[in-house]
This record gives C-alpha cells, sequence and structure tokens, in this order.
C-alpha cells in the first residue's frame, strides 16, 4: 500500500517536539492566539518575505478577510479561475461581490493572463488567481494589469507555502497573500488554520480587527468582525514544522523530478514550470485520457491516487446561479477531465515513486493491447 500522503509518518518524524510544543501551550492556558501564535506569525512572515502575517482559523477566512480589507463589497466583481478549491470562489461570494472566473492557461494551468483584460468591467474591484498544485501564477503579467486598471491583487497561495515566481515568494507580490494550514497542506496544522500575509500595514491593521470580532481591545468593538482567530495549540504545531519546511520542500521537488524522468516515456501529461518559478508539489498532477480507469486500476493496486479538482467550481451545482456552463472555460473543462494526482509528500520513498509509475504503465499498456 502507497498512500496518497502519509501524515503518520510526518509526525513520527518530529513526534517529540509535536508533544512538547503541545503540552507547552496547553499549560500556557493561552488556548486562543497568544504567544506561540504570535511567534508563528513571525516566523511565516519572514518566511515569505513579507512584514505582517495575520493568523486565523482557516484558509476560507483568510481569504474572506482579505476581500473585506481591501473594501470588496456588494455590487464588486473579483476575477478569479474555477479550477481551484470551492473555498476561494465562496470567500468572494461572502463578501458580497461576484465571482467572475477566467480560463487556465494549458501549460501551467494557472490563471491565463491573456483572457483577464475581455473579463474586467466597471464592477470589477480585484484579480485573485490561484497557485495551483504549488505553482506560482503568471504574477508579473497580472500586476500589470492591475495597475493599468487599477485593481487590487490577493493571491490565493493555499497550495503554494515557500513557492516562489522570479525570486519572490508567494503572498508577497499580490497586495495580499491568504494560505492555509489546513492537514494535508505542505505546511498543516493538525486541524484547521490560515493567514493573510502583506506589506500594507493599514490592510494588516484592518485584518487584525476582523478577526478578533473588530475589537482595538477587549470590549472595544471599533468594527464588526468575526471569529476567526487562531487556536494557540495550532501556533505552537506550526512552530515546529517550520523548522522542517525548507527540508520537506526539497524532498517534494527531488520526488517530482524523479517522476518527470520517469513518466517521460509514458503518454501523459506533466507539469511544466517556467524556469523561473519554484514549483513546491503540494500536488503532482498528470493528465491523461483514460483518467477515470487509471484512477481504479492505481487503487485497486493498493496506490493512493486522486483527483484536483474533478468538476471545476463553475459547473458545480451549488454555483449555478452564477450562469455559467459547460464550454465556457474550455481549457479548465479538460483539464478536469484529465487530471490525476500522484501520491506526493516528503517521506514518499523512491521505491514507491517506481512503483507508481510501473502499475501506471501496465494500465496504459493494457489499455493499449
Amino acid at each position: 500500500m502507497i498512500p496518497f500522503l502519509d501524515l503518520k509518518a510526518q509526525y513520527q518524524q518530529m513526534k517529540p517536539e509535536i508533544d512538547a510544543a503541545v503540552l507547552r501551550a496547553i499549560e500556557s492556558t493561552q488556548f486562543v492566539q497568544g504567544p506561540e501564535v504570535a511567534a508563528f506569525e513571525k516566523r511565516f512572515a519572514s518566511y515569505s518575505s513579507v512584514e505582517h502575517c495575520l493568523a486565523v482559523n482557516s484558509g476560507t477566512s483568510a481569504l474572506h478577510l482579505a476581500l473585506l480589507a481591501a473594501g470588496i463589497g456588494p455590487g464588486d466583481e473579483v476575477i478569479t479561475v474555477s479550477m481551484t478549491f470551492v473555498a476561494t470562489t465562496a470567500a468572494i461570494l461572502y463578501s458580497g461581490a461576484k465571482p467572475v472566473f477566467v480560463d487556465v492557461d494549458p501549460k501551467t494551468w494557472t490563471m491565463n493572463p491573456a483572457a483577464i483584460e475581455a473579463a474586467i468591467t466597471p464592477r470589477t474591484k480585484a484579480i485573485l488567481p490561484v497557485h495551483l498544485h504549488g505553482l506560482m501564477a503568471d504574477m508579473d503579467a497580472i500586476m500589470a494589469i492591475a495597475k493599468r486598471h487599477g485593481l487590487i491583487v490577493i493571491e490565493d497561495a493555499a497550495q503554494a507555502h515557500g513557492a516562489e515566481y522570479k525570486g519572490r515568494r508567494a503572498g508577497s507580490i499580490g497586495d495580499l497573500g491568504c494560505f492555509s494550514f489546513y492537514p494535508g497542506k505542505n505546511l498543516g496544522a493538525y486541524g484547521e488554520g490560515g493567514a493573510v500575509v502583506t506589506n500594507n500595514a493599514d490592510l494588516a491593521r484592518k485584518i487584525s480587527l476582523l478577526r478578533d470580532w473588530g475589537q482595538e481591545s477587549k470590549y472595544n468593538h471599533v468594527v464588526p468582525g468575526f471569529n476567526y482567530r487562531m487556536d494557540g495549540i495550532q501556533g505552537a504545531i506550526l512552530n515546529v514544522k517550520m523548522n522542517y519546511i525548507e527540508a520537506w520542500t526539497d524532498a517534494r521537488r527531488a520526488a517530482a523530478l524523479r517522476y518527470d524522468d520517469l513518466l517521460a516515456k509514458l503518454p501523459c501529461g506533466r507539469p511544466t514550470p517556467p524556469d523561473h518559478s519554484r514549483h513546491v508539489y503540494h500536488v503532482y498532477a498528470i493528465t491523461l485520457a483514460q483518467r477515470d480507469e487509471a484512477l481504479k486500476s492505481l487503487q485497486n493496486a493498493g496506490i493512493g491516487v486522486g483527483i484536483h479538482y474533478p468538476v471545476p467550481v463553475h459547473l458545480q451545482k451549488a454555483y449555478a446561479d452564477l450562469g455559467y456552463r459547460t464550454g465556457d472555460l474550455p481549457v479548465t473543462e479538460s483539464l478536469a477531465k484529465q487530471f490525476l494526482s500522484l501520491p506526493i509528500y516528503a517521506e514518499l520513498k523512491p521505491e514507491h515513486i517506481v512503483s507508481v509509475v510501473s502499475e501506471l504503465e501496465r494500465f496504459l499498456i493494457a489499455k493499449a493491447a
């Protein structure tokens, strides 16, 4: 059995440190925000090459607060992509704004800058690119468009901790960057967690207020806010994991290179990150015409595989009222039918990668026979 993700193996690697950190957080009785969270915020801000990091209780909350802090509200439109988890769209709707979807680039699978300007209307207020699978979108092109039209840029970096675009870290290029620390992420909590990063002190202050009931001090509520605070225990766990994030990223990238080499002989599409980008491989996805059959074959062989994402957001029943139909985003829809996510994590052994590719090759040979 080769699991899609092995959080037990990760925990065993650092068990004494994690156990001690959790106990320390409990003994401190600082269960909401507190010093452990503050220490993590400082470390993650430095890691992301930004001035401010505001920890919250989920990546969805991070997106919601970033939109609100940027002044996004009813009547506004936010340009984003449909090839993402539904939280990206949900957060826009939470703010009262309308998501406007553009297609993705067929090579990078991230927002296609060439599609953006045609989607801009007088109601457009922001662009929200998603750094899919750990690869950053084409941020220079997106920022140039935003500057020409006076738009806010919010990076959905939920899958891109430590990713880089031309030497700049995910979350540091746009006006705001949003991260998730869901357990399966490259940097995951032991529960829910998220953060907003920014170099703008005014935006940072707004988010600090909004996440804690709009309080400047206890019982002094200056704006309507939310209960979006991070737990102290999660801050303690994330602080420990910060010691490992770069080594884990290197291991993921090494695993991806191994996959690249072994898959080169097979008839499947592979990620093609630009030379200037540092892909951190939250997901290692391939494209395959016989995706659904391959999925079942690999699962039957004891290999954990998945799909990110089988139904794009614009075709989800929950968002049918946005008015999109099949055929509106052809590249996104084609990828959704072909994506197959292979196991990738720091503890994945080289021989496991060989086994995954060998099993995939056996399937393809059988199909061709």
